[in-house]
């Protein structure tokens, strides 16, 4: 379809999206997309070191550097290589960041981006996979902004075994742009606002919306006048709705140790009415009169007629999430009343079996009510 789209997201800890926000302003996005604003300005009137060359045998990963060198990982450039179809190109990162393939694929206008293999980094850095550095590089770098202004910074030596410490922007290597190439972490500046800081969630995506343009109608020649009378093409959207997402979604914010917890504006039935003894003529006849009346009211109804045992079915009752629990019991009738159960607060009440249906219907249309404000 399009180049814009906006997602519809629901925070859930089992959803397969991770989610960017801040905790200050409405900026959202997926972390593929996510921006990040200007962390603090490094120091200005720290002394540059001298570059030197530090044999570093066997130490390939961040953390294995640093913790020889004795530096913290933000202190660590990680230089990565990536083959695009115009050709390779080195990424530059803190070395606690990482690189986002999708936002530095958009900064370079390309369709492809992948790692490159060691036989390309050896022909591109002279040096194994682990000590690619910026320094002598002669392919097109771009740094990430997090790295503008730093100083005496821990670089691939592009040589086995081999890091360079002191390395310094301007003196020792120069890049061609500064851009938004990393992955969004947790606390990071917000984009939109000032003193906002960026949380990382999971989410279900339950919607989508793609902006179309023109793209579809000129093809077909779907076209308006406007008000001057001139011909135009439409401009065209189209969404999706995940139904199943949705009510996944909902579960997974609506549920507690013993089941599901249904909104009342999704859940499958209104009322889940409950005969503790099946086998009983009088609690039968009352539960079949209750079912009749209610659905007649329009609320909809699960009958558990099963010849089964009460602890069974309170459990199953709790399991499927139904709003309202209604039991019928020999020993509530003796009184003339039933048993209420409200799912999410647990509440239980006991009403006059006359003046049931009436209460129960208000009481779902309540629970509707506050579903939709």
């Amino acid at each position: 379809g399009g180049r814009f789209s906006h997602e519809f997201m629901v925070l859930a800890s089992t959803g397969e999206d991770v989610i960017v926000s801040c905790d200050r302003c409405d900026y959202a996005a997926n972390l593929e997309r996510a921006e990040i604003g200007d962390l603090p300005t490094p120091a200005e009137d720290e002394p540059l070191e001298e570059l030197r060359s530090v044999e570093t045998p066997g130490r390939r990963t961040v953390e294995e550097v640093t913790s020889f060198l004795g530096v913290p990982p933000e202190r660590l450039v990680k230089t990565l290589i990536f083959k695009t179809e115009d050709g390779v190109v080195a990424a530059l990162v803190r070395g606690d960041h990482e690189v986002n393939e999708v936002k530095l694929r958009n900064h370079l206008g390309v369709r492809s981006l992948e790692l490159a293999d060691e036989e390309t980094i050896r022909e591109v850095t002279g040096g194994p996979l682990g000590f690619s550095g910026p320094v002598g590089l002669k392919v097109r770098k771009i740094a990430d902004k997090a790295l503008k202004g730093m100083r005496n910074l821990v670089v691939g030596g592009n040589e086995e075994d081999l890091h360079l410490m002191g390395a310094n922007f301007g003196r020792d290597f120069e890049v061609d742009e500064f851009a938004d190439i990393r992955k969004a972490q947790q606390g990071d500046p917000c984009p939109r606002c000032e003193g906002g800081r960026l949380q990382i969630s999971r989410g279900i995506e339950v919607g989508h919306i793609f902006k179309l343009g023109t793209k579809y109608s000129e093809a077909m020649g779907a076209t308006f006048l406007d008000q001057e009378g001139k011909e135009r093409p439409f401009v065209m959207g189209c969404y999706g709705i995940g139904v199943g997402r949705t009510v996944a979604a909902a579960i997974e914010q609506n549920h507690d140790s013993d089941g599901i917890i249904f909104p009342a504006s999704i859940a499958p039935f209104h009322i889940y009415l409950l005969p503790v003894n099946s086998r009983d003529p009088e609690v039968m006849g009352v539960a079949e009169d209750l079912y009749r009346d209610l659905t007649a009211q329009g609320l909809e109804v699960l009958f558990d007629d099963r010849d089964e045992r009460a602890g069974v079915k309170f459990k199953d009752a709790d399991l499927l999430g139904i709003p309202f629990r209604v039991t019928v019991s020999e020993r509530n009738l003796k009184d003339g009343k039933v048993e209420v159960r409200h799912r999410k607060t647990k509440e239980v009440t006991l009403i006059q079996l006359q003046e049931a249906v009436q209460q129960l219907r208000e009481m779902v249309h309540r629970e509707l009510e506050e579903c939709q404000a």
